[in-house]
């Protein structure tokens, strides 16, 4: 989704889900807008599992799924107008994978599930933590040999972009370049000036127009 010049939006969990039961994760990840393009109009993408970049490694120990960006060639369906990759890697206990890095981007891992290590020195990481990566053209991921019951694999989200270096201001759900921008933002929404996103899926690649 593209907030551009600004998109009312709830993110829900589906409704079979609320009235079965069961765990998910959600996350939610903000890409920042250059300077140049943070009035466009709004933009919504519907990206189904099916239409992900899925990779192995070599060895079949990892399972990449390329949501965003380019990754050795691959390409996955999400667009951003801020240059990144977004990829969410499973990994059977004791595989390790090293994926290339464009050097102009920073990098970053965020565990979903499971137990692991990163990095060429193998720094440990597990649910919930973030390991950022310093400067280099690859990646390196592994799990543990032994995870958890509930855990079988480790499950991680690799991140990178990048850097717009602008400066930024931000409230709440406002990221803008300057406090009189914020302000700005402020006042379109409450006189409401935002779009708004259909709580349906399947929409037009176009998406949803400021109103």
């Amino acid at each position: 989704m593209t907030a551009g010049s600004g998109l009312l939006h709830i993110e829900a969990p589906p409704e079979q889900l609320v009235m079965s039961g069961g765990l998910f994760h959600g996350l939610q990840l903000w890409v920042n807008l250059p300077a140049k393009d943070k009035m466009m109009a709004p933009r919504y993408q519907d990206i189904r599992s099916g239409s992900v970049q899925l990779l192995t490694s070599p060895d079949g120990g990892a399972l990449l799924r390329v949501i965003a960006g380019e990754l050795d060639g691959h390409e996955g369906p999400g667009i951003t107008h801020t240059p990144i990759t977004m990829v969410h890697a499973t990994l059977a206990p004791g595989a390790e994978v090293t994926l290339p890095w464009r050097e102009d981007f920073n990098g970053l891992a965020y565990v979903m599930a499971g137990r692991g290590s990163v990095g060429a020195e193998r720094r440990p990481v597990h649910l919930g933590q973030t390991a950022v990566f310093g400067t280099g053209s690859s990646l390196t991921v592994r799990a543990d040999e032994k995870q958890d019951a509930h855990t079988p694999d480790l499950e991680i989200v690799l991140l990178g972009g990048r850097p717009i270096r602008e400066p930024m201001a931000h409230y709440g759900p406002f990221v803008m370049n300057t406090k009189a921008e914020l302000m700005q933002a402020f006042e379109d929404f409450q006189k409401g000036r935002l779009g708004t996103v259909p709580a349906v899926h399947g929409m037009s690649e176009k998406g949803p127009q400021q109103a």
